[in-house]
């Protein structure tokens, strides 16, 4: 008989009860963490991890890329530089370049953060339209 691993659960009930908002935030901050850690495989000579952690980028970017809806005029913006996020981790993975996990995490972070306030705000207002203030 297998143990749950409590923390192993509470991730996956985060996941199933998450509204699709917090889905992305979910997405952005793993994106980040994938970034960080190919960044730290780079330094540490791991080509391994490097290319494992940097395809799990890029496996983010493109889902963020397919929930996009196409009939929205800024999806056909954020599409644009999530073509260029991913184009850039392609590059960082095969020249080991640094400076390219950078540029995608300082996107990937303002995304992030702007997510984060829209899902705020929404909150608010669907606090203040129960009378729940």
């Amino acid at each position: 008989m297998a143990i749950n691993n409590p923390y192993q659960s509470y991730q996956q009930n985060s996941v199933n009860t998450a509204s699709p908002g917090e889905l992305t935030l979910m997405l952005y901050n793993g994106c980040l963490k994938f970034i960080m850690l190919g960044r730290k495989a780079i330094e540490a000579g791991n080509i391994e991890a490097k290319n494992t952690n940097i395809i799990k980028a890029q496996n983010i970017i493109h889902e963020l890329m397919v929930t996009l809806n196409m009939d929205v005029e800024v999806s056909k913006e954020m599409m644009s530089l999530y073509d260029f996020m991913n184009r850039r981790l392609i590059e960082a993975n095969m020249k080991n370049d640094v400076a390219a996990l950078d540029e995608v995490e300082v996107l990937v972070s303002d995304f992030r953060d702007t997510w984060k306030e829209v899902i705020q705000i929404n909150r608010k207002k669907q606090f203040s339209q129960s009378g729940q203030v």
